[in-house]
């Protein structure tokens, strides 16, 4: 039985999943750049957005950033959410990102299918990530990771855009948001793009914390 399909982000409480693209992604991760006032704001914005769960001792472990961390409802719903992915698709400008950002043991342990117009041969990580580069569309990279998952679920990890190919084609079946109590005006928008009279929402869980609520829905077509 085939896995679902679904993706996980954090918002904030006006709706952004990333503050406004201002910066390249060479900018936020260069040396050089980090006294630049915009990356400055983009970073403590990002890092705001995703206060709740740098501290989880399952996040911290993923990406072995040392012993100990927070453990509750937030790092129970983190390592859940972990242990049910079979394989990653990501859009380009998310994996530009992470290949300058992401330790040398990349913190998927999964095949990861790039959706890109960019060739590239496969790239293996310890810890067994394989980033595959896939330049035929998102159905593609869906079959792919259909594959390589065999029951266990699809996480389609970002960014925006990607997402929203994935909700307009009716591929997704489930998604989870961690709503944040911060405010950014502007930035990029979980939901712009999407077309709301092709969706149709079910709410399935509520998991509120200290930090953010959990939110889970089912996705169907009108």
């Amino acid at each position: 039985m085939a896995g679902k399909v679904f993706f996980g982000v954090t918002m904030s409480l006006d709706g952004f999943i990333a503050p406004v693209p201002d910066v390249t992604v060479a900018e936020v991760f260069a040396p050089e750049s980090q006294s630049d006032p915009r990356v400055q704001r983009w970073l403590r914005k990002w890092s705001e957005l995703q206060a709740w769960l740098f501290p989880q001792r399952s996040f911290r472990e993923n990406l072995k950033l040392g012993e100990g961390g927070e453990e509750g409802l937030d790092d129970d719903l983190s390592k859940a959410t972990q242990e049910r992915i079979g394989a990653n698709v990501m859009g380009k400008r998310m994996f530009d990102g992470g290949e300058r950002a992401w330790p040398e043991e990349a913190p998927f342990h999964t095949p990861v299918y790039v959706v890109t117009h960019t060739e590239r041969e496969p790239w293996e990580r310890p810890g067994g990530t394989t980033f595959h580069f896939v330049n035929d569309g998102i159905e593609s990279a869906l079959f792919q990771a259909r594959e390589a998952a065999g029951d266990q679920d699809i996480r389609v990890s970002g960014g925006a855009e990607l997402i929203q190919q994935f909700l307009n084609a009716g591929l997704i079946d489930e998604f989870s948001i961690s709503l944040a109590p911060v405010l950014f005006g502007t930035g990029i928008r979980l939901f712009d793009n999407v077309d709301a009279d092709r969706i149709l929402l079910e709410q399935t869980r509520v998991d509120p914390s200290s930090q953010v609520t959990h939110l889970t829905y089912t996705v169907s077509k009108r």
